[in-house]
C-alpha cells in the first residue's frame, strides 16, 4: 500500500512489536503507530506502554482491544473503519501478528472484503530462537503449542516424527517438563534440541543438548518466562553432505576440536565420528 500525502494509505497494517526489549521496535512500526487512523491491539495496555516509551502520542484516535475473546464482536467495527477509507493498525501483544495470534481472522476478513493488507515486520520469538539454538535452519516447521493432554500431545508429536526439518514449539513453563519427556519418548532421547527462554529480556537463556538430557535437567528445575523449544532433525534424516558443509563452514573460524564439537551438538551425532571427519577436511587444506 502506498503512502498518502500527510498520512497512511487506507488499509490494514499488521505491526510487529518487541518480544521483550522495547528497543527492538522498528522505525517503520513507530511511523505506522503514529499515523494510523485507528489502532487495534491484542493488549491495549502493552501497546499504550510501548507508545509512551517511544514518545508516540495516541491523541484522540481510538485504541480498540482485539483478542480471541472479543474478535467476532469487534471485527465488524474494524472492517467498518476500513470501509470508510481509514488506515487501521493492528499490533500483537508481543511479536509478529498472526504467529499464534488472533490477528489471523482480522487479516483474512480484510483480504476477503478486498481491502489492502500489509505487514510491518519485526520481532518473532520463533525466528529469534532459531538464530540462537544452533540447529539447522535450512528447513524448519513452526508447530505452535502442543495439546495440553498427554494423549493428544503424544499423537501430535508422532505426526511430526518424520518431518525432515527443525521443529519449533511455543511452550508454557508449567508444561515444559511433560512436553520434553513426551518428546524424548516419541522422537527419541538423542535428538538434538534447545530451550530458548526470555529472549531479548534480562534473564535470556538458551540451553542446548539432546531431548533426553534436557528433559532430565528440566524435570528437576523450576522454569519461568516465555519459552521456545526447538528439536533438530533425527540422525537418519540428515544428509551427510549437509554435515560436511557445516563442518567446512565451522572450520573457517574454529579449531578442529571446537568445530567438531559444535557440529556434533548441532546434528546430534557422535563426537568421535564428527572429529574424524573434521580432521580429514582440515587435512585437505
Amino acid at each position: 500500500m502506498n503512502r498518502e500525502k500527510g498520512g497512511l494509505a487506507p488499509g490494514l497494517y499488521l505491526v510487529s512489536t518487541p518480544i521483550g526489549n522495547a528497543r527492538d521496535i522498528t522505525l517503520r512500526a513507530l511511523d505506522i503507530l503514529a499515523e494510523a487512523d485507528v489502532l487495534a491491539a491484542e493488549d491495549t495496555r502493552s501497546l499504550r506502554r510501548l507508545m509512551e516509551i517511544h514518545g508516540v502520542a495516541l491523541g484522540d484516535r481510538p485504541l480498540v482491544a482485539y483478542h480471541d475473546h472479543n474478535g467476532a464482536r469487534v471485527r465488524p467495527r474494524l472492517l467498518g473503519a476500513l470501509a470508510e477509507g481509514k488506515s487501521v493498525a493492528y499490533a500483537s501483544e508481543a511479536g509478529t501478528p498472526m504467529i499464534s495470534d488472533p490477528g489471523f481472522d482480522l487479516a483474512r476478513a480484510a483480504v476477503e472484503d478486498g481491502y489492502g493488507v500489509t505487514a510491518a515486520p519485526g520481532a518473532s520469538a520463533a525466528v529469534a530462537a532459531l538464530t540462537l539454538a544452533g540447529l539447522p535452519t535450512d528447513r524448519f516447521l513452526f508447530a505452535g503449542f502442543l495439546p495440553n493432554a498427554a494423549g493428544p500431545r503424544k499423537r501430535a508429536l508422532e505426526e511430526l516424527r518424520e518431518v525432515p526439518a527443525t521443529l519449533v514449539f511455543y511452550e508454557s513453563p508449567k508444561r515444559l517438563a511433560a512436553m520434553l519427556a513426551h518428546a524424548a519418548a516419541v522422537l527419541g532421547p538423542e535428538r538434538p534440541a534447545a530451550i530458548c527462554r526470555e529472549i531479548t529480556k534480562k534473564f535470556e537463556e538458551c540451553r542446548r543438548g539432546t531431548l533426553g538430557s534436557l528433559a532430565e535437567d528440566i524435570a528437576a528445575t523450576a522454569v519461568k518466562g516465555e519459552i521456545v523449544v526447538l528439536i533438530g532433525k533425527g540422525a537418519g534424516e540428515i544428509n551427510e553432505s549437509l554435515v560436511e558443509s557445516s563442518l567446512s563452514e565451522a572450520l573457517l573460524t574454529m579449531s578442529v576440536r571446537d568445530a567438531s564439537d559444535f557440529v556434533a551438538r548441532m546434528y546430534g551425532r557422535p563426537k568421535r565420528a564428527i572429529y574424524q571427519k573434521a580432521m580429514e577436511l582440515a587435512g585437505r587444506k
